[in-house]
């Protein structure tokens, strides 16, 4: 049987790997990576026909595709409520346990409850735009065995 952690020990924390953005493939998660925000369009919410929307009191939820990048390229991030704040147009952040989701076959970078989002001081790079990963469509093809 394997030793039990002391009640009220912390295990033990890993220094986390910055990944660049041009090592992001599909359907990975736990990436930590810093970047640059070059633009920032909110999404409208859609209002749903029928009555099945958010309950009523609640706030539907904000956001806005973020166009993110470091020197090797660029890929969109899809920031959500409070994170729409964060990730402005010139801001860097460091985004930590961030995945990748799959939207109409193109990749799009997110974090969600249990990654974070970091506005941190000016990162010294140069973004290369001409390098999007989300513009790159993949197909998804199973293999027999």
């Amino acid at each position: 049987m394997a030793t039990a952690a002391k009640v009220g020990e912390k295990p033990a924390l890993r220094k986390p790997v910055f990944v660049k953005v041009d090592q992001l493939k599909p359907g990975t998660c736990g990436h930590t990576l810093t970047v640059k925000v070059v633009s920032a369009n909110p999404v409208p919410a859609r209002g749903r026909a029928g009555g099945g929307g958010p309950a009523v009191g609640s706030r539907p939820a904000r956001i806005a595709e973020c166009l993110v990048g470091d020197e090797t390229g660029v890929i969109v991030f899809t920031a959500r409520n409070e994170q729409v704040d964060m990730l402005m147009p010139g801001n860097t952040a460091i985004l930590r346990n961030a995945r990748i989701d799959m939207f109409k076959g193109s990749m799009r970078l997110a974090v969600d409850k249990w990654g974070r989002v970091e506005v941190t001081e000016p990162a010294s790079f140069a973004v290369k735009e001409d390098n999007n990963l989300s513009l790159v469509e993949y197909e998804l093809v199973n293999v027999p065995e």
